[in-house]
């Protein structure tokens, strides 16, 4: 049976929505940077310099990886059987209380508890990628019923809300200088997404394509239990060895995006006055919108340029290594002007003789 036409593409739009949905709250965080930092844990508002404030960006991307990397993990070796839709109904559920709490936080005076509010928000960003990593693994889950496109619309997804997030913060700052304000307006739009995500999926099963591959999918289930009634283990060393070269790939990708962004690119300033982005938006011009916009472009183009590699780490064989030349962006920052500070050391040498 021929499939449905995706009529105005809403199968598309719906997963770019849920792609958008998937990172617009941990973009919204690393946006509100300022906030957090000039703001609620500065020594203005404070009293005195906060501990943790010069690697606070570090803290804040460790306490998201960290759960991100175990979900996954769990997702691979961990059969959790159960309905997606109450997985990705819950994970949206506690995303938007996380922050309605963060906003409720932001109203407050915290300025005589400091470290409560440090390891709150910690916990909050905790809390919000398990449950971002279960709601992303989920969405995977349904996507792969449908052409791949749509997994790529989910990709494509992801990096136009990091673009969106970085425009929003950059006009924010243009135009207000109050920055509990601007980041209160940070999280009330996450709010929104993550509010049109809960929506657009209940309408999927309405949606005649989708519709379509779901049910197919559901009578290949069928079919597999009823000519084999015992699941085998899926051979993971088998399955590793074979696809070893695509996921090098895909692991040397990520790796060397998440080493370096956002923690390391956001510490980078300026090293000249005469530099023609003013100091007030280096950060959100320079790492945030650069890196968003490029990711997009770069998920968007595959779309309509497919470049089949062979099977090595470099494409079809040759010198081109597009992913595993990825590392030598790493020593490149070693040269950057790296969250310069006006400290001096004196050493003192004594001269045997």
């Amino acid at each position: 049976m021929e499939a449905p036409k995706d009529k105005y593409y809403l199968t598309y739009l719906t997963f770019l929505i849920h792609g958008i949905g998937i990172l617009m709250p941990w973009n919204m965080f690393i946006t509100a940077i300022g906030y957090f930092t000039q703001h609620k844990l500065s020594p203005s508002y404070i009293g005195y310099d906060f501990p943790y404030l010069p690697k606070f960006m570090q803290y804040l991307t460790f306490c998201s990886q960290i759960p991100a990397l175990i979900l996954s993990w769990l997702n691979i070796f961990v059969r959790i059987k159960g309905p997606l839709t109450i997985r990705i109904v819950c994970s949206i559920g506690v995303v938007i209380v996380v922050f309605i709490f963060t906003i409720f936080m932001a109203m407050l005076d915290t300025s005589g508890a400091p470290q409560f509010f440090f390891w709150q928000t910690m916990l909050c960003v905790v809390i919000m990628n398990s449950a971002n990593g279960v709601y992303q693994n989920s969405i995977f889950g349904i996507v792969a019923k449908l052409p791949g496109k749509y997994t790529a619309a989910v990709i494509l997804g992801n990096n136009i809300s990091g673009t969106f997030a970085s425009l929003v913060s950059l006009i924010s700052k243009l135009s207000t200088p109050n920055l509990k304000l601007a980041a209160i307006w940070y999280f009330i739009m996450a709010l929104f997404v993550l509010l049109l995500c809960f929506d657009t999926y209940f309408a999927l099963p309405l949606n005649k394509y989708y519709r379509f591959f779901d049910e197919h999918e559901k009578q290949v289930e069928q079919q597999g239990k009823s000519s084999n009634n015992e699941r085998e283990t899926p051979p993971y060393w088998q399955i590793t060895k074979q696809a070893f070269p695509q996921l090098a790939n895909v692991f040397l990708v990520f790796f060397v995006t998440l080493a370096v962004f956002p923690a390391l690119q956001a510490g980078i300033q300026k090293s000249s006055e005469n530099f023609f982005v003013s100091d007030r938006v280096y950060v959100d011009v320079m790492c945030f919108l650069t890196f968003n916009l490029f990711a997009m472009i770069g998920s968007w183009l595959p779309t309509y340029i497919i470049w089949y590699g062979g099977r090595t780490l470099c494409t079809n064989g040759s010198n081109d290594c597009s992913s595993s030349s990825t590392v030598w962006n790493i020593p490149w920052y070693y040269f950057c002007f790296y969250m310069a500070r006006n400290d001096s050391y004196w050493l003192e040498i004594n001269k045997l003789n």
